[in-house]
C-alpha cells in the first residue's frame, strides 16, 4: 500500500509583507522561513503563505479552512476587533462555539471554542 505523509497547510495570498503581518503581528505565528513562498510553525503543523497573481486562487471559494482552537472565544474576538480585523457572530454549535475571521485576501479562519464535555470525552470511531 502506499504511504502517504502530512505536508502542509498552504493559503493563497496576494502580498506576502501583509500576510506575514497578518499571521505573525495578529494572530502571533512563528515565522520559520521565506524564500518563494512564506512558512511559519502552527503548535507543530506547517502552514505556508503562497503568493499568486492570480484573483481566483484568493479568499475562500473551497471547503477547506484553518481552525484554531481558542480557549475563550469571547476574548479572542474583543482581540481581533482591538486589531481592526472583522470577526463574526459567535455561533453556538452542538460540540462549542464558533466564529470566522478573514485574512487580508478573503481566506476564512475559524475561531472555535470547544466544550469541555467533549473535548474530555471524544467520541472515537
Amino acid at each position: 500500500m502506499m504511504k502517504f505523509h502530512f505536508g502542509c497547510v498552504f493559503y493563497y495570498v496576494s502580498d506576502l509583507g501583509r500576510a506575514i503581518s497578518f499571521y505573525s503581528d495578529v494572530l502571533g505565528f512563528r515565522l520559520t522561513s521565506r524564500d518563494i513562498v512564506v512558512r511559519f510553525d502552527v503548535d507543530g503543523v506547517l502552514f505556508e503563505l503562497v503568493p499568486s497573481r492570480d484573483k481566483k486562487d484568493l479568499g475562500s471559494g473551497g471547503n477547506a479552512r484553518l481552525c484554531l482552537k481558542v480557549d475563550n472565544i469571547t476574548q479572542a474576538v474583543e482581540y481581533l476587533n482591538k486589531k481592526r480585523t472583522r470577526v463574526s457572530e459567535i455561533q453556538e454549535v452542538e460540540n462549542g462555539k464558533l466564529a470566522s475571521v478573514e485574512d487580508r485576501d478573503g481566506n476564512e479562519i475559524c475561531l472555535w471554542q470547544y466544550d469541555l464535555f467533549n473535548v474530555n470525552n471524544p467520541r472515537i470511531l
